[in-house]
Parts: structure tokens; C-alpha cells; sequence
């Protein structure tokens, strides 16, 4: 079996997230479309693939990262067209590489940036609707940089935490949290060794909150300390989330010569 890499772009949109799903119904995810692809080089061959992060339905990719095994071997250039050509137009390959045996887009992976983007102006623009979430009010540009700024450094985020996460810990590092405005629009990127489910959307939800004055950067500070998903303002919706980038440590990079 020859280990590879790739990265994905992909709109979200039409998609139930990047995970299968179990379900009488067959549901269009990532993961589906791309293990499909993937059979079809394979003479019909199961081939299991895993990502670097399990976006929820709606959400965007910019860097998304998989790894998956094939018997057969690939130049990557070759493997990369070859998957473009079976794949639907909301999904493409980016790049395509050989991996190193231990290499996996998940375990592996060192951090990862996220992007929201969020309208507020009374009317959405036709061609935002897509990629950025809308919710109509003014906000303080103060307010939402200090309570951006109040999610660095490490910190339990239970109270950001969707119900129902399996996860060994609700412990996370954000190493940078900003936001930037642009007219009505603002864009929030966020970057962390790892992430909660909608935790990138609850995140958005506290600057909100903080830019309309209906939560003090005190009271987001508590309710974060709360580790009490009651006590923090909703997640917003999410069609404006992208996954812009995965990073690897260099010593496990997984990357072999001769990518594309």
C-alpha cells in the first residue's frame, strides 16, 4: 500500500459536512464523493480516507488536508488530475503528494486556521450569501477586538463546546484570534492546535455579542470560565466558516518527493 496526501478546496454548501454518515438515507458529504473517486482508481476497491478536520454541513475548505492509502501507485501530478476528472465542480484536489507511512491529516496535524466572514448591513449581497453568514445590527469594533483578543493563550472551552462532542478534553490553545472590518462585513480568523465542534461559530456568536453590548467582555470572560455551554451566546449560522489552512510540524510534515 502507497501512503499519499492531499489538500482540498471545496463549497460546502451542497455538502453534509466532510464526515460519512451512517443512515438508511445516503447522505453527500466530503469524504463520500472523495472515497467514491478514490474506489473507482481502485477497481472498486474500499479506500478509507481521513481528514485533517470534520467540517460541519455548510462549511467551506480552503486547505482542507486527507490521507488515505492505495494498492496501486500514482505519480501525484497524475493522481491529482485523475481525481479532478471524477470529482463534482464543488470539490477539487489542490495538491497531491506521497506520504510518509506515518502520516495522518488528523493526529498529525499541529494547528489549524479557520475564517468567518460576516455581514451586517440591513441587505446581504446575492453573491455573499454562499460564504458569509448575515445578521443585521451595527457593531462596536472595540468591543469585538477586545473579546477576540480575550480568547488567546490556553483554555478550557466547554462552554463552547456542541452537545453531544466526544472528546477526551475540551482544553485548547488559540495562538491568534483577530478581527478586521471592511464597510458592513467583518472577517474573524482564528488559529488553535485543535478545535471543538462549532467552536469557531460559538466563538463568532461571543464577538457578536460583545459588538451589540448585550454581553460585557466580563461576562464573556466568566461564561467562558463557567465551562457551562448555557452560559454563551448561540453560534452563528454555518455557511460564512472556511477552513483556510492544516500546518504540520516540519519533522512530520508527511510529504515525500515528488508532489504536485
Amino acid at each position: 500500500m502507497t501512503p499519499y496526501r492531499a489538500t482540498l478546496a471545496y463549497d460546502g454548501t451542497d455538502f453534509e459536512g466532510f464526515q460519512l454518515q451512517a443512515g438508511s438515507r445516503p447522505a453527500r458529504t466530503v469524504q463520500g464523493q472523495l472515497e467514491a473517486a478514490l474506489g473507482r482508481l481502485s477497481a472498486g476497491a474500499l479506500v478509507r480516507v481521513s481528514g485533517a478536520g470534520r467540517t460541519d454541513a455548510g462549511v467551506h475548505a480552503l486547505g482542507q488536508v486527507v490521507s488515505f492509502e492505495l494498492a496501486r501507485e500514482f505519480e501525484p501530478g497524475d493522481l491529482q488530475r485523475a481525481l479532478n476528472g471524477l470529482l463534482p465542480p464543488d470539490l477539487r484536489v489542490l495538491t497531491a503528494e506521497r506520504a510518509a507511512p506515518e502520516f495522518h491529516a488528523r493526529r498529525s496535524a499541529c494547528s489549524k486556521l479557520y475564517r468567518y466572514e460576516l455581514d451586517f448591513g440591513p441587505v446581504q449581497l446575492p453573491t455573499r450569501r454562499r460564504h458569509a453568514g448575515h445578521s443585521i445590527g451595527a457593531l462596536d469594533e472595540r468591543q469585538v477586538a477586545a473579546a477576540a483578543a480575550l480568547f488567546v493563550g490556553r483554555h478550557d472551552f466547554a462552554s463552547l463546546a456542541s452537545a453531544g462532542s466526544a472528546v477526551k478534553t475540551t482544553v485548547r490553545t488559540v495562538s491568534r484570534s483577530e478581527a478586521e472590518f471592511a464597510g458592513t462585513s467583518l472577517r474573524y480568523e482564528v488559529e488553535a492546535d485543535g478545535f471543538l465542534r462549532k467552536m469557531v461559530r460559538s466563538l463568532v456568536g461571543g464577538l457578536i455579542a460583545a459588538g451589540r453590548g448585550l454581553r460585557s467582555i466580563e461576562d464573556l470572560a466568566r461564561a467562558l470560565e463557567a465551562r457551562d455551554r448555557r452560559a454563551w451566546p448561540p453560534p452563528v449560522e454555518a455557511r460564512g466558516l472556511t477552513l483556510v489552512r492544516v500546518d504540520y510540524a516540519p519533522a512530520s510534515k508527511g510529504s515525500l518527493p515528488g508532489g504536485v
